[in-house]
């Protein structure tokens, strides 16, 4: 067979439930819980547990209310392909499109928080461009691992993934001893303002869970597995982070927790001793490279693929290779574009740490508020195809009123004093919107023999 790329094939189904369960507890960005937890603390002391909480109930509730239309479709371009369906092909490439930003904008912050923590296995290595030879070395590999098939990737995150589970039970489970409940008072020294502000940070920390649904075009029982991965996965760790959240603030005085270092570095160092810090940075290493591998690598590339393939991207994007059955020219580019972040966020972080990290944000939940609609929509419009599905959410329309109060909550909570920050973003969206009805109404002109088949 030729190495060519070929435009008429199609990826195959080779994912099973752990593989989608890893995809989906492994994209929980990492440095969320590693690095910014400290700041959680700082803001909403104690009470940072039940903000953490809220915003991972708030995660869950979005699931549940987009698990009919993710298994009704499931597609590799997962939010794109139906809201294409359901509101239209530039709502359709706006929803894919956001969250497939958000994901470079994270393989570019992540990344760079990817390479400080391998610093630390290499203290005689000073000097400043270090961290970012880290970064790029990294990312190629998780390309190249993306490239070479999704098994393989697969694989790979779910080892990671278990690995990373288990350490988190097992500094829960010992740290319970060194548990102090007089560190739980008072439960909000700041009062609500502080606990409503950590809510947005604990959001941050849970993005990314619903990527696993850009599996569906690779999942070998995708109305059995997709339900599954996207329940399991958020429970997961929903369960193992509020337990170790617990655990952390039981070890460590809120008044103590830093902002500068990861407040788990800390604490596994009292519950480890002089292991604590080596487990818990090779924990945070090992989320950082969960959230690259199988969320920037993967799930874009997906999107990205699907795009390419409905007529809303360059068509050499939709190109799948003979052998691999992946979309190379898809990750390759998104490893260019995370490269190319990462390279600036070297000499300009504060673009990347925060401008950049608030515009993905805004980026995600402008695309779960359409895809949210979308599937509103689609219970009422199609209720013969829901009558059919194997799984119905129970108590419609509960959780997408719920899934609708969390993206308001976040987005008051993120930028009630960041206006300027909001405005750009709807700046930015709006041009994406024009641009696209510019320069891709051939997309619309195309018109299928036959409606789009249900599965």
């Amino acid at each position: 067979m030729s190495n060519h790329l070929h435009l008429d094939l199609q990826p195959k189904r080779t994912l099973k439930f752990w593989h989608i369960w890893a995809l989906g507890v492994g994209a929980v960005v990492g440095d969320g819980i590693f690095l910014l937890m400290g700041e959680g603390i700082a803001l909403a002391g104690p009470s940072s547990i039940i903000s953490y909480g809220i915003a991972g109930l708030f995660q869950l509730f979005l699931i549940m209310a987009l698990i009919e239309i993710a298994i009704a479709m499931p597609d590799a371009g997962a939010m794109s392909h139906w809201v294409e369906r359901i509101i239209g092909k530039s709502w359709g490439f706006i929803a894919g499109m956001t969250f497939a930003i958000g994901w470079i904008i994270a393989g570019g912050s992540v990344g760079l928080a990817l390479g400080k923590i391998t610093m630390w296995y290499f203290p005689s290595l000073t000097a400043t461009w270090w961290p970012m030879v880290f970064s790029l070395v990294f990312i190629t590999l998780f390309a190249l691992m993306n490239i070479a098939g999704t098994m393989l990737a697969a694989r790979v995150q779910l080892w990671l993934v278990l690995s990373l589970v288990g350490t988190m039970i097992i500094f829960a489970v010992i740290g319970l001893k060194d548990v102090n409940l007089g560190n739980f008072t008072p439960m909000m020294p700041y009062g609500a303002p502080g606990f409503l502000s950590a809510i947005p940070l604990g959001t941050y920390a849970y993005l990314g869970a619903l990527t696993l649904v850009t599996a569906g075009a690779e999942a070998i029982n995708p109305q059995r597995d997709l339900p599954r991965g996207l329940i399991w996965s958020s429970l997961t760790f929903l369960f193992i982070y509020s337990f170790a959240h617990f655990v952390l603030q039981g070890i460590i005085p809120f008044q103590s927790v830093t902002i500068d270092s990861s407040p788990f570095t800390v604490a596994a160092g009292q519950v480890f001793g002089v292991a604590g810090a080596f487990i818990m940075n090779t924990a945070a290493w090992i989320a950082a490279a969960t959230t690259i591998l199988m969320g920037t690598m993967y799930a874009t590339s997906r999107i990205f693929y699907s795009q390419a393939r409905e007529g809303m991207l360059p068509k050499f994007m939709g190109a799948i290779h003979p052998k691999t059955y992946t979309p190379v020219n898809a990750i390759v580019i998104i490893w260019a574009a995370t490269v190319l972040l990462i390279i600036i966020g070297q000499f300009n972080p504060d673009l990347i740490y925060i401008e950049l990290s608030n515009q993905l944000v805004i980026a995600w939940l402008f695309s779960w508020g359409i895809t949210l609609i979308a599937s509103v929509i689609y219970r009422v419009k199609y209720k013969e195809e829901i009558a059919k599905l194997p799984w119905r959410q129970p108590l419609f329309p509960l959780f997408p009123i719920l899934g609708f109060i969390g993206i308001v909550v976040v987005l008051y909570g993120s930028f009630v004093n960041d206006i300027g920050t909001l405005i750009r973003g709807a700046v930015w969206l709006t041009i994406l919107f024009i641009l696209f009805k510019v320069f891709n109404k051939s997309a619309f002109r195309k018109v299928s023999a036959e409606p789009k088949k249900v599965i």
